[in-house]
């Protein structure tokens, strides 16, 4: 088990690595249901001749507790831009490994991806609360992320929450440009 969980580890810190590039702004706007539609679709037939997503369901399907599997299947599904898929595939694996925090961050990716702003900020809120203290140190431009994003969605509705979040985003990263014109937006 050991073997696996340091796997899962050194896959989700490569998915970091990916992922950072796509996910530099909060995105607050809204599809319509249609819109969505429309992608669920195109992004169900194009994933339908992935050999990659297909063979990653066969080994799942053969232990659907294969949780380094899921993880793989979960980041396919995000290559993919099925982020309905990888909202399920991820929620799967937070619900095998409860206490694994990139399982969270990666689902409010998707969710935010997907639009879903509501679903993400509870996900970067339970992101949040999962990460392990001795695990903030290799977090921490995640977590200066997740504080960013919820600082960003409540700037409107709670103001001084928002000033909370962007004060923690600082502290996990001082240099973020987006954190620091949102905070001198919330403080003015």
């Amino acid at each position: 088990m050991k073997m696996a969980k340091v796997n899962i580890k050194n896959l989700f810190l490569g998915l970091i690595l990916v992922g950072t590039a796509s996910f530099v702004n909060a995105q607050t706007t809204q599809t319509d249901s249609a819109k969505a539609t429309a992608n669920t679709a195109n992004t169900t037939a194009a994933q339908a001749g992935n050999p990659t997503i297909e063979g990653l369901k066969k080994q799942v399907e053969a232990n659907p507790k294969d949780t380094e599997s899921l993880a793989k299947l979960a980041a396919a599904y995000q290559e993919a831009s099925d982020w309905t898929n990888a909202i399920d595939t991820w929620k799967k694996i937070s619900a095998l490994l409860p206490d694994w925090a990139p399982s969270y961050y990666s689902q409010a990716y998707a969710y935010q991806s997907a639009k879903d702003d509501a679903n993400a900020k509870l996900a970067y809120e339970k992101y949040i609360a999962t990460v392990k203290p001795e695990e903030v140190e290799q977090n921490k431009k995640n977590l200066a992320y997740a504080y960013f994003y919820l600082a960003f969605a409540e700037q409107q509705s709670d103001p001084n929450k928002a000033k909370e979040h962007i004060a923690k985003s600082l502290q996990y990263d001082p240099t973020n440009q987006d954190a620091i014109k949102l905070s001198k937006t919330l403080n003015s």
